[in-house]
């Protein structure tokens, strides 16, 4: 991914807002395949890290990308973005 693609999604995910939580327990095999059907769904996604949480926000980031075979956008604080392009119907273009 080049850095102007990484702009462009980083502008995309500033409206969005989080739909996952990680606590306490952690990345449960259940959340990666929660967050591996949201990428394919949405493409881009946006993960919220709870202070409750032992784990630094930028190894959940690579497992997760790791699980879901996504790429880490970037992580902010405790805030993580995600992407994916779908395997049908990919909504997001590139720029090149």
């Amino acid at each position: 991914m080049t850095s102007k693609q990484r702009a462009y999604l980083k502008c995309l995910a500033s409206s969005l807002t989080p739909i996952f939580q990680v606590g306490k327990a952690s990345i449960s095999p259940e959340m990666a395949a929660g967050i591996d059907e949201a990428l394919e769904k949405r493409e881009l996604i946006k993960i919220s890290v709870l202070k409750n949480c032992f784990d630094e926000p930028k190894e959940i980031a690579q497992t997760l990308a790791e699980r879901t075979n996504s790429q880490v956008v970037q992580v902010i604080g405790k805030k993580i973005v995600l992407y994916r392009p779908a395997k049908k119907d990919a909504k997001i273009q590139l720029p090149r």
